[in-house]
């Protein structure tokens, strides 16, 4: 029986070949078919700093991802997605990434940014102008760490190191056993935005006595900026002058409200935006007031304008200056004012003059006195910054827990005491240093606290505050508490040569699907196709396959 379904197997197979592939290969693929791609993870992305200012391109270019993820362990990272975490980033890394010309960078932050090392902190910080510095084409994210999003990064980083061990074999089995990931954006490529209208806002304190009063200017941008905009929060730089100029607002408002207390100095308040582009939104304030019209406070009897920028912590005051103030002026009086306060009612706190003059060289400006000073007003800037370059200036480290509010609140008091002393002239009429205009039941530190908290719970960079924004119309609210005529003005680019230019796509959603490497499609393939080869051999071969089995298989039978 055995031998007549040996040849009729045999004359079948033998007779038509494709018949082989109608019986065998539909198990083979029922077997062995791939379940569709499951999405591992979804989370959302914010892409780096993409932006045109004076036609010089910066930041990343692209914002199409597709690609497979890798770490930076890995030998090759050419078209791969590259993840590395905030505690292994380094610059080095982060530039063999773009010399081996990787598909995209992510680079995973913690949640909490101030539980992270200050070592490791102030080292991102110092590295994101540099990251800036120049264009790049390569996608570059930053993403918030989760328990699914570091379980990826573990797993691709156990497949990227075993790509280094000794035995090609371990390597080839690994990696057609392991589970990858291919990472995809949801969004579209980037493009840039028409007609953004960057908004900035003034108001004033009208002075009595006369027709033409003296003017003091303070002043503040409320913009925010670091290398992802969506995660620049600005909390220092500068939450804590805007802050500071409302806090003032507020305080000579009450002293302007009485007759008594009513000074003979107009005290206009000006909240501007793109400070951190060049400070674009004062360059057409000052060229609104000087050039296209005939009755403006900055065209009458400017005293000084004074800059508020990163105020929120340290123990020392700097006022920067363009030219050092001339003895007799306005401006030397607040600077003599200021080392008076300073000196008698906080003396914790190192109060110094540093000089500096305008750069028109250098592309962007150090500080926004300078955009006054280019006019020729009188102006200054005050922080606890030693120097413009200080890297907390431009950072997305720069977040809450960096304002220290008693110290804001300190600097807060000593500028209006400065202030206060030069607009009612209290030292040539004899006052003493330690006199305070300003007592403790005057001071709000709750709602000093709660602006800067309101500040530092969004981001604020330019590219996202437009003029319908709740950033613009708080500040709109709270100005109009305190100040008459409070008026926005917009700030749009140029068409024909523009001199900032915004792009979109600046936060997306990823999502990791896990996928099996190209490896094992192969391996795969070469399985299915041995696994073929011997059931082709086999049933070609049937008789001899039948015989030797049948002949392993019969029990011998004994001899007598």
């Amino acid at each position: 029986m055995f031998e007549e379904a040996s040849e009729v197997f045999d004359n079948m197979f033998k007779s038509s070949f494709p018949l082989t592939f109608i019986v065998f290969i539909p198990a083979v693929l029922i077997l062995v078919s791939p379940l569709p791609a499951e999405a591992a993870h979804e989370f959302t992305v914010y892409r780096m700093q993409q932006y045109d200012l004076q036609g010089q391109p910066y930041g990343t270019r692209n914002a199409i991802l597709n690609t497979e993820a890798r770490t930076v362990e890995a030998e090759v990272l050419s078209r791969r997605c590259v993840i590395m975490r905030l505690v292994d980033f380094s610059y080095e890394r982060y530039q063999k990434a773009l010399r081996q010309s990787a598909g995209a960078v992510v680079i995973i932050l913690p949640k909490n940014m101030s539980t992270m090392p200050q070592d490791i902190v102030q080292q991102f910080m110092e590295l994101e102008p540099e990251m800036l510095a120049t264009e790049t084409i390569v996608p570059v994210y930053f993403a918030l760490e989760d328990e699914e999003l570091l379980s990826i990064y573990t797993q691709t980083l156990t497949s990227s190191s075993s790509q280094g061990s000794s035995s090609a074999a371990e390597v080839l089995i690994h990696t057609a056993t392991a589970n990858g990931f291919q990472m995809v954006t949801s969004g579209a490529q980037s493009k840039a935005v028409s007609d953004w209208a960057i908004t900035s806002l003034e108001g004033r304190l009208a002075g009595t006595g006369g027709e033409d009063l003296p003017t003091i200017v303070l002043v503040a941008h409320y913009d925010s900026f670091g290398v992802a905009p969506w995660l620049s929060y600005g909390a220092d730089s500068n939450g804590s002058g805007v802050s500071m100029l409302l806090e003032l607002a507020r305080l000579f408002s009450r002293l302007y409200t009485y007759k008594r207390t009513h000074a003979g100095y107009n005290l206009l308040f000006f909240v501007s935006g793109g400070g951190k582009f060049n400070y674009q939104g004062t360059k057409r304030w000052l060229e609104d007031n000087l050039d296209h019209t005939d009755s403006s406070l900055l065209q009458d009897n400017v005293a000084f304008v004074l800059c508020l920028d990163t105020l929120g912590n340290g123990d020392s005051l700097h006022l920067h200056v363009s030219k050092p103030p001339k003895e007799g002026t306005a401006q030397y009086a607040l600077l003599k004012e200021l080392e008076t306060v300073a000196s008698s009612q906080y003396p914790e706190v190192k109060f110094s003059m540093v000089h500096k003059k305008i750069n028109l060289a250098d592309d962007t400006l150090a500080w926004e006195h300078e955009r006054f000073g280019i006019r020729r007003l009188p102006a200054f800037t005050l922080s606890h910054l030693n120097s413009h370059r200080e890297v907390q200036r431009s950072s997305i480290m720069d977040v809450r827990p960096h304002v220290d509010l008693r110290k804001l609140s300190r600097n807060t008091k000593l500028i209006a005491e400065s202030l206060a002393r030069v607009i009612y002239n209290l030292t040539e009429k004899g006052a003493p240093g330690d006199l305070q205009i300003f007592t403790e039941q005057m001071m709000q530190e709750e709602q000093l606290s709660s602006v800067v908290d309101w500040l530092t719970a969004q981001p604020r960079a330019a590219q996202l505050v437009d003029k319908d924004s709740s950033v613009v119309s708080t500040l709109e609210y709270h100005l109009g508490r305190y100040l008459k005529d409070v008026r926005r003005h917009y700030v749009k680019a140029d068409k024909r040569d523009p001199e900032f230019v915004f792009y979109d796509q600046l936060k997306q959603t990823m999502n990791a699907y896990r996928v099996k490497p190209a490896i094992f499609d192969l391996l795969l393939a070469f399985c299915i196709a041995a696994y073929l080869g011997v059931i082709y051999l086999a049933i070609q071969h049937f008789v001899v396959l039948y015989s030797v089995v049948r002949r392993i298989t019969t029990p011998k039978t004994k001899q007598h």
